[in-house]
């Protein structure tokens, strides 16, 4: 790797080729001012905050989007640079609205923190904030234009991260402005509801759709049963909202907080995460012994599967029939749990906290997601909206002792821990997919291949004779060339290159989710990543089908993994839609 020396406010320094001056300077401890440019992306150079002098030049360079040179001398922080930064932020701000006090970024936001920085305390420009409608057509997220400091964080995240192109800026100039694609609303376009725009945008032009007061006039009104899930990627995100570190486990403290948030009993996702395996595995068993629809395509994750309703539709054969564990664990609550307990489903209402804006939208996606009579789950909140929600009861997190998981649909093992990190479905349903075949246990159940954050990861496993190819896409806009592989083997009438695809719609699976606090980078992933691995490690049991709590299940309620109740409650089936709605 050829590396180059320059200089940074007089400071020697020497980066690799093609590192940009933005990047360089922070080996030197320097950092640059942006707004628009995010690690996750090209650089767009569309703000302007970044500029710096580099000698001989007879401009300013942006620099997010300048690669260092040999002998490059540059000043990144002068008076000049300074003042050139702050008319760039006033600029910004003319056109902004000033509502902080009502915005859900307000403390948290990257346009707040820079105004903050610079002491901006008035606008020397015409105020000309646009009046612009907010579109709140999905159940999911809010679209709200008026806010938008046209970074195109959201579009390139939508375009070129998610492959889904359902926003992008329409109008030239001064009426320039975000709209989803076609300028229709966001749910009659092709917004498959991963969030992924709204944890990027550095502001709050786009937002989960709040449901935190929902839920709390439904523990105030006594009238009715509630209980939370909490999904595994929560645990190790959730602290950063109260200063924790990324990645640093609190489950315990999340239960404690949700009882005293007035919940009657706490479950957790990662039991229904155990349940799914024992499903999603046995089926694919099945569909490798007795010949089914090869190869079969993980169906967790809402954002993948309304994405493949839209895009990839001819894959609806190869879609597991498993319900995602949010929904299996809503279904045993008003069924099982119903039961055991002597409450009648209706008096019952079901809270789950995901790291994911589309469980809002899966909640009541298909008449299969009320399975029980009624809706299975009521209401889902993100990380965020969690967050939230503990300081607005006063609860202090950190200091909130350890507390245990209500059993009966609590208990979980390592494996669905590690459900929230691309690779985790794949890896906990190749455990207990050994056993089902083998009927033997694996000595190593760690399965490295299909850890980390390379966009597509290929393994081949051995089991007992029989190979099983398996791939795993994590990121929307790595999953085409995936499908287009399987395409043309059938094509060409070829052996297909897998047998079993896992596919998370966000970058890092869920721990990165749409819903997640704001910030992720890949550095933050691979920490919360390595919190639920370390989950996994601590585990008495490391195997979905050693959890006692699901053979109890299967023993006096479900009967067996497949059976007739199991598919009522716990599968669902798949349809066609429409990219754009009529």
């Amino acid at each position: 790797m050829s590396m180059v020396e320059l200089e940074i406010n007089g400071i020697p320094v020497s980066v690799p080729a093609g590192t940009t001056i933005l990047n360089a300077a922070k080996e030197v401890g320097v950092a640059i001012p942006k707004l628009c440019y995010h690690s996750d992306l090209d650089a767009w150079a569309a703000c302007g905050i970044c500029v710096v002098k580099v000698e001989g030049s007879p401009k300013m360079l942006r620099a997010c989007a300048t690669a260092v040179g040999p002998g490059m001398k540059v000043i990144t922080h002068d008076p000049e640079v300074v003042e050139v930064r702050r008319t760039v932020l006033e600029l910004i701000l003319s056109t902004h609205p000033n509502d902080c006090l009502q915005c859900g970024r307000s403390g948290n936001c990257e346009l707040q923190d820079l105004a903050s920085d610079f002491g901006i305390r008035e606008i020397p420009f015409e105020k000309r904030v646009r009046e612009i409608a907010p579109d709140t057509s999905t159940t999911s997220i809010v679209l709200n234009p008026e806010k938008c400091v046209q970074c195109g964080r959201c579009v390139l995240v939508c375009q070129e991260m998610q492959g889904v192109h359902a926003l992008e800026f329409i109008g030239r100039g001064d009426g320039t402005r975000l709209a989803p694609a076609a300028d229709v609303t966001l749910d009659e376009s092709p917004c498959i509801k991963c969030g992924q725009c709204s944890a990027h945008c550095p502001v709050g032009a786009i937002y989960e759709k709040s449901e935190c007061r929902t839920v709390w006039n439904a523990i105030k009104a006594g009238e009715k049963h509630c209980v939370v899930q909490i999904a595994p990627a929560v645990r190790v995100a959730i602290g950063e909202a109260f200063g924790l570190e990324p990645g640093e486990l609190a489950t315990g403290k999340l239960y404690a907080a949700l009882r005293r948030l007035g919940f009657d009993a706490v479950f957790d996702t990662n039991f229904s995460a155990d349940l799914t395996i024992l499903e999603e595995g046995t089926e694919f068993v099945k569909r490798v012994t007795e010949g089914g629809v090869l190869p079969q395509i993980t169906s967790c994750c809402p954002a993948w599967t309304d994405y493949m309703e839209k895009y990839a539709n001819d894959f609806i054969p190869n879609f597991s029939t498993a319900k995602s564990p949010q929904q299996m664990l809503g279904a045993m609550a008003k069924s099982y749990y119903a039961e055991q307990a002597q409450i009648d489903p209706k008096d019952m209402y079901v809270v789950s906290i995901m790291p994911c804006t589309a469980k809002k939208f899966e909640v009541s996606r298909d008449d299969n997601m009320s399975s029980t009579g009624f809706q299975d789950v009521d209401v889902a909140l993100t990380t965020r909206e969690l967050a939230r929600m503990i300081k607005q009861a006063g609860i202090d997190f950190n200091s909130l002792p350890e507390e245990e998981v209500d059993s009966l649909l609590g208990e979980y093992t390592g494996a669905g821990t590690i459900f929230g990190v691309t690779g985790g479905v794949m890896e906990a349903a190749l455990r207990s997919a050994y056993f089902l075949i083998t009927k033997e246990d694996l000595e190593d159940v760690n399965f490295m291949d299909v850890r980390g954050l390379e966009g597509v990861k290929e393994a081949t496993i051995d089991i007992k004779g029989t190979e099983v190819r398996v791939a795993i896409a994590h990121q929307m806009g790595n999953v085409e060339a995936v499908l287009n592989k399987v395409r043309e083997a059938k094509e060409k009438g070829e052996e297909i290159p897998w047998h079993f695809i896992e596919v998370m719609a966000c970058r890092g699976g869920c721990i990165g989710g749409g819903g997640q606090p704001h910030g992720a980078t890949d550095e933050i992933r691979l920490k919360r990543t390595a919190g639920l691995y370390s989950d996994d490690e601590k585990s008495v049991q490391r195997c979905s089908h050693h959890n006692p709590m699901i053979t109890k299940i299967y023993d006096e309620f479900l009967g067996a993994p497949l059976s007739h109740k199991a598919h009522e409650l716990l599968h669902t089936d798949y349809m066609e839609r429409l990219v754009y709605k009529k």
